[in-house]
Formats: C-alpha cells, sequence, structure tokens
C-alpha cells in the first residue's frame, strides 16, 4: 500500500524523498482516520441504537448491562481491530503495533468483563434468592483470577515469552502472592463458609462485641462487610473476622416474630410475708386474680383438712404469701397482654430467682410480637411501668442501693 500511494505521489512529480515520506505520513493519517471514523460510527449511531433497543424491552437485565458500560467499552474494540489488522501495512513496525493493539484489546476485554460481571451481580440481585445466597463474593474471586491471568499475558507480551512459561515461574513466587492476597484468600474461604451456612446476609442486623459493632449490614464482599452502625457510622470488618469471632445475628428473632424480654424486678425480702384473710379479701378486687386466688384457696384449705393442720400456727401447713400472689398476677397481666406472646409457641415464664444480698427477685421470660426495636422498648416500658406500681398492692418493695436521701433521713432521726 505505501508503495502504491509513493507510485502515485512520483507520478505526480513530487520529489521522491518527498514522496516516500509523505506516503508513509498518508497511510498513517488514513489509518487513523479510519479508526476514529470506526470509533464514532460505533458510539453515535451503533451504540445509540442498541441503547435504543434497550429502551424499548420489559426485561430488566439488559437495562443493567447498559448502566454498568458493557456495551460502552465493547465499542472500544473496534479501532483496536482495525488497527491489529491493518498492522502489515506497517512492516517496520508491524509487530510494535500489532503489540500494543493486543494489549489495547486485552485491556478493553478486562474493562468489558470486570463489567459485565458486575452487571450479573445486580442481575441476581433482583432475584427472590439473592439475599440468602449473595455472590458477590464469588464473582470477585472470578474477578481476581481474571487480573492475574490478563497481568500474565501483558508481561508475556511485552517479553515475548509463553504465558506458560511464566505461569511455571510462579510457583517460586507463592509465598510472596500468599502474603499479598492474604485478606482476599483468608475472605474467599470465609464466604464460602458464610454462604454454606447462611450465616450473615445482606441487611441482617449483628453484633460483634470484641470489633464494637451493632448494626445492619450493608455490603458482603470477598474482602470486607461493611456494616452501618445504629449511630449512623459505618465499620468494614475483614469477612474472615464474621467466622473468627463471636457474632450475634438478629435474623433468627425477626424472623420468628417475636424479641426476648428478659429483665427482672427485685424485692425487698422482709416485705415477703403470708397472706391474712384482709390481704386475700383485697387481692381477690383484682380481676385479674379473683379466679386464682379463690382456686388456690380452696385447694390450700383441702389440703390443710385432710392432713389437718394446725392452724394457730401460721407456718403449719400451706398458706398464700403476698409474694406468690404478686408473681401470679404478674402471669395474668401477661398473658392478658395482647402484645405478648403466650400461645406457647414461644417461651413464656415468669420464675423467681435465688435470694442475694439485693434481694429476691422475679424474672420475665417472655417474647413480644413485636419486633421493631422502637415498638418493643415502648411495649417493655409500659409492663414494667406497671409491675414497678403495682408492687405496693401487694404490700411488698423494691429493692435498691440506699441513696444519699435515706442516710439525710437517719441522721434526722
Amino acid at each position: 500500500m505505501v508503495y502504491f500511494i509513493e507510485n502515485y505521489y512520483l507520478s505526480l512529480g513530487i520529489p521522491s524523498w518527498f514522496a516516500r515520506s509523505g506516503s508513509w505520513m498518508t497511510l498513517v493519517v488514513s489509518v487513523s482516520l479510519i479508526c476514529l471514523f470506526a470509533n464514532f460510527i460505533a458510539k453515535t449511531y451503533i451504540l445509540r441504537l442498541v441503547r435504543f433497543a434497550i429502551q424499548r424491552t420489559k426485561t430488566k437485565w439488559d437495562d443493567l448491562l447498559m448502566d454498568h458500560h458493557v456495551f460502552d467499552r465493547l465499542s472500544h474494540f473496534v479501532p483496536a481491530i482495525i488497527l491489529y489488522f491493518t498492522a502489515p501495512l506497517f512492516p517496520v513496525a508491524e509487530s510494535i503495533i500489532v503489540k500494543v493493539a493486543f494489549i489495547y484489546m486485552l485491556f478493553i476485554g478486562t474493562r468489558v468483563v470486570s463489567s459485565f460481571l458486575n452487571a450479573l451481580v445486580d442481575i441476581y440481585n433482583t432475584m427472590d434468592d439473592a439475599i440468602e445466597k449473595p455472590i458477590k463474593g464469588y464473582v470477585q474471586v472470578v474477578k481476581i483470577f481474571i487480573y492475574i491471568g490478563v497481568g500474565i499475558v501483558f508481561v508475556a507480551t511485552l517479553l515475548d515469552k509463553s504465558p506458560w512459561g511464566l505461569l511455571s515461574g510462579i510457583g517460586a513466587m507463592t509465598a510472596i502472592i500468599m502474603l499479598v492476597f492474604k485478606d482476599s484468600i483468608l475472605g474467599f474461604v470465609a464466604s464460602i463458609q458464610i454462604s454454606a451456612y447462611d450465616l450473615v446476609r445482606k441487611g441482617d442486623w449483628i453484633e460483634i462485641p470484641s470489633l464494637k459493632v451493632d448494626g445492619d449490614v450493608v455490603d458482603v464482599s470477598i474482602n470486607t462487610v461493611k456494616i452501618q452502625n445504629f449511630d449512623k457510622t459505618f465499620t468494614s470488618v475483614p469477612t474472615y473476622k464474621l467466622i473468627s469471632e463471636p457474632v450475634k445475628n438478629w435474623r433468627g428473632m425477626q424472623e420468628a416474630g417475636g424479641r426476648r424480654i428478659k429483665r427482672s424486678i427485685r424485692l425487698n425480702m422482709n416485705t415477703v410475708k403470708f397472706c391474712d384473710e384482709a390481704m386475700l379479701a383485697r387481692f381477690k378486687d383484682i380481676s385479674l386474680l379473683k379466679n386464682y386466688i379463690e382456686e388456690t384457696e380452696q385447694r390450700l384449705k383441702q389440703f390443710n383438712a385432710d392432713n389437718k393442720v394446725d392452724n394457730s400456727v401460721v407456718i403449719n401447713g400451706k398458706r398464700q404469701t403476698n409474694l406468690g400472689c404478686f408473681r401470679a398476677y404478674i402471669q395474668a397481666y401477661l398473658k392478658n397482654n395482647p402484645k405478648i406472646h403466650s400461645d406457647g409457641k414461644m417461651t413464656f415464664l415468669v420464675r423467681q430467682l435465688a435470694p442475694e444480698d439485693n434481694g429476691v427477685a422475679i424474672e420475665l421470660y417472655v417474647f413480644v410480637n413485636d419486633t421493631n426495636w422502637v415498638n418493643y422498648e415502648g411495649i417493655q416500658a409500659d409492663i414494667f411501668d406497671h409491675l414497678l406500681a403495682s408492687v405496693k398492692t401487694f404490700d411488698l418493695k423494691v429493692f435498691q442501693d440506699p441513696s444519699g436521701s435515706d442516710f439525710s433521713k437517719v441522721v434526722a432521726a
């Protein structure tokens, strides 16, 4: 081609020295213009036509491919291919042009594959199983292997060596590779375990006490897990930490539809006593306790009569206590609360703990049927507001450590 142009210039009477150099310049400019024109056509018309067709389809996956610039980057292949196949026109620089075109296509191809994989993750995330089985970590592993392979081919192209020869030499660099990609390797293994055992998903509320993490999982990747704490700060945790550190996942609570209340009221043991007739008569006026008091009193009287108990001594036989009545009232109150699971599907327990130097505790171990944090705290507060205010009705007193006002009263007395 260059000789044809040179002969044409000579036929026009142009000097030979200018015809030779001019022919090369003309060829370079011509190929460059062809590449630029082809790139212009690909981006202005073909890409616009593809975008127009995608906007008319009802499917979403092609829109995601467009959003990740897959087709935009594919258009860069057009000038590279032209340059690659026109390299024989420049015999002196053919090998260099071929290398440059090949490396450019390698670079563009890597970007296209990377964009496609990113779009693939987003396409997968639109499916129902995406939350339970995320694939982002696996895609990132594929990317790492692609980048390593492209890097080997790139170096081999520059050195005119076989990629397999370079690949065989990597064995000697295993220790360095293990050191450089330590977090990625650990993260990859951890991501497999996380996915296989369904330990953590995007959107889960998790706690990692050792790392002071408490919030919602925003993103799970091969290297890091991004968590938004409840103070709206973000924490990035290495993925393998989810395996090596104790992690509490609240997903089970949210899926079960019940959030646990485990809290106790500590009472002064000196206020615990047997109930007399006046106390029982007063307790019967409590609608939630009336049936319990009557049935229990009848049962105890029958027991004492059958065993010929001497009622002149108060501790003989069986008698009701104000603490037992209060515990029964708590059970009836909670079963009557529509916000508490009391159907037997979840633990419902009101128990007395061992007496200690700070009083005797009545513990509530029940589940609220509203897992929303704000609503849960409100329900729990309402329950204990009521119970703390009810303590005096049973002639009991809440135990608390003495304060300055208590000591002042002693001094004043």
